[in-house]
């Protein structure tokens, strides 16, 4: 029998692993077994592993197929209006760079107090790179061209760790990095999400781990000279990752530090001698980062308009969420549940109950395994964090308390969606799968007529099938109103800003993509970020509601007028001051006829048609 672990590969560095390390090597692991050979790494493409290099692209592209058929005006209708905003996250960024501007922040959102940019997630690590293909083509394709390559090379990149570190068979390394790429919270992510699908990043950084951990136990001055390297490659990955999205980051290094620690349980003495020969290494490569991102992250976390930390609320997985269907999938389609999801963009569990139960019975039976116990652990904690303060199934608080309650109040993870935290199951599933899957393969070169391989091969497509991916679902959008994507609107703006009606906020962001069709000729009021309260400074999605727009969204809510007093025009004139109102916009819009007649109350006269929207020129009133 041909087990994962006695398999005899020749690792990126070079080296000639012996037969005390060949377990370590093949699992992943950190081991101290010297490195015989002393070469510079080299990258070597085995024309094998083009195939799922091409193979996970095509998926991707299928997957997104809807919105890559209309990049004009297809809008993936799952995303809310989260599209909107990293379309204008990318565009922003383009606008930024091209015009030599800070990127870090900007006051064409949120006029005149500004967005903190780095406090929200804008993926520099992308968006300033791709700045070309914005300008260009626009950030339609720029937002469906960053989610495809995110799913195809975090596939990728799992495939080379699991097939470099973990397993023999590239089969059992093609299923890991399926199960990576494309399990049920990254295409739920691929709706709107590139921060939590571009993360091929994650298993190059546990690649290097490893290796760094290998040759700990090398003579001092080869040490010394791998540790540098290592620590520079290190500290600018980290650097990069903090470009494309901290909270995955900060996921990883909580789960990979769990796997470790379960896998050295056993062996305390080895694990602390790996981790006194890393230990320098990854403070020098933290301090590479730390210099690398030291004004962006001082920027985030102290400059314009940052904030100490935002309160989310109750965001834990329903329990019925681990073992149901992820509604885009096959298993969704013919089996669908109760639909207990935060929203459609946040799908981080629902692995499906044939999975779980192929998964449990295979951590059983593997259990000897090192690596399938350290996988079993983070499996099992992370999922519990996921499931929030309080254990809910269908809806229904439970009572029960569970170790979010008090995880929740430790600094860093309050700024975390426990949902999320699921994501961390996903490498640990797809290793135990793909060592499984190592291990059938090696029956069956034993002996063709064993029964065990084809058992495994059926358990295995009984577990993934229901969780194939359909394509994600998109809408025609409306287009862009005349009065904005001609220009008019520069006859309208004189050093002030747009006041849509009702103003931009998160549920209705729209007109943030009518300012960037503008070319961000003119700067909004409102829009659809994360920004600091104005006494607390603590995060809150979107602008604090101020009198006026209350009273207009209550207009557009109800379909009635509301009564217009002295106090609610003299507050308007206020919130205009505040705003530095230039132009008040109405679009053609639902219950339009009622926020017309709602505005012109309150500013006692009657607004000009121009173009397809209803204007009020106000700069004279500020």
């Amino acid at each position: 029998m041909v087990r994962a672990q006695q398999v005899d590969l020749d690792r990126l560095d070079g080296s000639a692993v012996g037969v005390a390390d060949r377990e370590a090597t093949a699992t992943g692991v950190l081991t101290t077994t010297p490195v015989r050979k002393r070469r510079l790494p080299r990258i070597r493409v085995n024309p094998v592993d083009l195939i799922p290099a091409f193979g996970y692209l095509a998926l991707a592209v299928v997957v997104l197929s809807g919105q890559w058929r209309n990049t004009q005006s297809g809008y993936l209708i799952k995303s809310g209006q989260d599209q909107t905003m990293w379309e204008w996250f990318f565009a922003v960024t383009a606008h930024s760079v091209a015009h030599l501007e800070n990127p870090l922040g900007t006051t064409l959102q949120n006029f005149p107090a500004g967005v903190n940019m780095m406090a929200n997630t804008a993926m520099f690590g992308v968006g300033v790179p791709f700045t070309p293909i914005t300008l260009l083509f626009g950030p339609t394709v720029t937002f469906v061209l960053v989610l495809t390559l995110g799913l195809g090379t975090t596939a990728l990149a799992w495939y080379w760790l699991f097939s470099r570190e973990l397993v023999e068979s590239k089969v059992a390394a093609v299923i890991g990095g399926l199960v990576c790429g494309f399990a049920p919270a990254m295409i739920s992510h691929a709706n709107a999400h590139p921060n939590f699908v571009v993360l091929l990043l994650l298993p190059i950084m546990a690649g290097l781990l490893i290796r760094m951990g290998r040759r700990a136990g090398v003579r001092a001055a080869d040490r010394r000279r791998w540790r540098v390297r290592d620590a520079v490659l290190l500290g600018f990955l980290v650097a990069l990752q903090i470009a494309l999205g901290e909270e995955p980051l900060l996921i990883f290094a909580l789960s990979f530090g769990l796997f470790t620690v379960v896998y050295y349980l056993h062996t305390p003495r080895q694990g602390l001698r790996v981790l006194r020969g890393i230990a320098p290494a990854i403070m020098l490569a933290g301090s590479i980062a730390l210099v690398c991102t030291v004004i962006p992250l001082w920027w985030q976390f102290f400059g314009p308009q940052s904030y100490h930390s935002i309160d989310h609320g109750p965001m834990g997985n329903d329990l019925k969420a681990i073992t149901q269907f992820p509604s885009e999938s096959l298993g969704g389609i013919f089996s669908p549940g109760q639909y207990v999801a935060i929203n459609e963009t946040e799908q981080n569990a629902y692995f499906g109950w044939p999975l779980l139960l192929v998964l449990a019975a295979t951590i059983a039976l593997l259990w000897r395994d090192r690596v399938v116990r350290a996988a079993g652990v983070v499996i099992a904690v992370f999922g519990v964090l996921s499931l929030g303060a309080v254990a809910m199934v269908g809806k229904q608080d439970t009572g029960i308390t569970l170790p979010w309650r008090w995880a929740e109040h430790v600094p860093l993870l309050n700024t975390v969606l426990e949902t999320r935290l699921t994501m961390a199951a996903i490498p640990a599933i797809a290793a135990v799968l793909a060592l499984a899957t190592q291990r059938a393969i090696g029956w069956w070169r034993e002996s063709p007529v064993d029964w065990r391989p084809l058992a495994w091969f059926g358990a295995l497509l009984f577990a993934l099938l229901p969780l194939i991916p359909t394509v994600l679902p998109v809408v025609q959008r409306p287009p862009t109103p005349a009065f904005f994507a001609d220009g008019t609107v520069r006859d309208y703006v004189h050093n002030g800003s747009v006041v849509m009606v009702p103003p931009s906020r998160p549920m209705d962001a729209g007109a943030l993509r009518w300012q960037a069709d503008a070319n961000f000729d003119f700067p909004l009021a409102g829009g659809y970020f994360v920004g600091p309260t104005s006494t607390q400074k603590k995060g809150i999605y979107g602008p604090e509601f101020r009198p006026t727009t209350a009273l207009l969204v209550e207009a557009q809510n109800t379909g009635n007028v509301p009564p217009i007093t002295d106090e609610a025009r003299e507050q308007l004139r206020t919130d205009l001051a505040f705003w530095r109102a230039d132009v008040l916009v109405l679009p053609t819009t639902w219950n339009g006829d009622t926020l017309r007649t709602t505005v012109t109350q309150l500013l006692g006269f009657e607004p000009k048609r121009v173009a397809d929207v209803w204007v009020w020129d106000v700069h004279a009133l500020r």
